[in-house]
């Protein structure tokens, strides 16, 4: 069972075409609340890093941004939500992310999203943290990646104990259960192990 105080969310500074995708941002961030847990996020206030938030920090949630200096104009209009910590790079952005965060969950976003993700299961495939990564699955939205990585399987290139890294769900209260139960994978071999290879 793991320890979830503080949750590294990864979503698009977009809203997305369909209306659902900002209902589940909010949905997450009013869970996060209720359950007393701090959102770290990309500190926009625009797109689903916004609407997420804003919820969260209406239904009580500590909130903490994590956001590089040239994104500034770009993703926060108007006032900042919650603390803000401005970084010089998108590297400093995810490590800083990475340290302030027990367990992390993508919402659909672009490339940045699929950036952040790709680079939190690595890290966990390589023993460099052993925090849960979960995808909140919306309106099938992730259906292609996760076949992708059950092909990246198929084909050799993931270790089936890898892809169990991958925790999935539809429902935000579902996905962070499944994110306190989780037990990484065994076979995963500590970062600090390679180093002695």
């Amino acid at each position: 069972m793991n320890t979830l105080s503080s949750i590294g969310v990864f979503c698009g500074a977009n809203p997305g075409l369909k209306p659902v995708y900002i209902e589940a941002a909010i949905a997450l961030g009013q869970e996060l609340g209720r359950r007393g847990l701090r959102l770290v996020y990309g500190g926009g206030s625009v797109g689903l890093m916004g609407a997420l938030a804003r919820a969260a920090q209406e239904a009580g949630a500590p909130v903490v941004g994590v956001i590089p200096t040239p994104l500034t104009a770009r993703e926060v209009m108007g006032q900042p939500i919650g603390d803000m910590i401005v970084v010089d790079t998108m590297h400093a952005r995810k490590a800083k992310m990475a340290a302030l965060s027990d367990g992390f969950i993508a919402l659909p976003g672009g490339l940045g999203t699929m950036d952040e993700l790709a680079e939190a299961l690595t890290w966990g495939q390589l023993g460099i943290h052993a925090k849960p990564v979960g995808l909140l699955n919306i309106d099938g939205y992730y259906d292609a990646l996760l076949q992708w990585f059950d092909h990246g399987v198929d084909e050799g290139f993931i270790r089936p104990h890898h892809r169990k890294l991958v925790v999935e769900g539809t429902d935000p209260a579902a996905l962070l259960e499944q994110l306190k139960a989780h037990v990484p994978p065994p076979g995963i071999v500590k970062w600090m192990d390679l180093n002695k290879a």
